[in-house]
């Protein structure tokens, strides 16, 4: 519910935070692709292999972003 939606857009937006401001490398494994945006590199996997590897050159903000 709307509830569960707030409470993982904070903690996308801590992670993301404490990623840029502190130097640390945060991975996230997840089916929902509507937030591989946040990512500054994304790996793709299919069946246990990676399939793609990109960069993202302008990753989007935690508010910029719905599910």
């Amino acid at each position: 519910g709307a509830l569960d939606y707030a409470t993982g857009k904070q903690i996308l937006a801590l992670l993301q935070d404490q990623s840029r401001n502190n130097g640390m490398t945060v991975v996230i494994i997840t089916h929902n692709a509507s937030i591989a945006p946040l990512g500054n590199r994304l790996i793709r996997m299919r069946n246990g292999s990676v399939q793609e590897m990109t960069v993202n050159e302008h990753p989007a903000k935690v508010a910029d972003i719905t599910w």
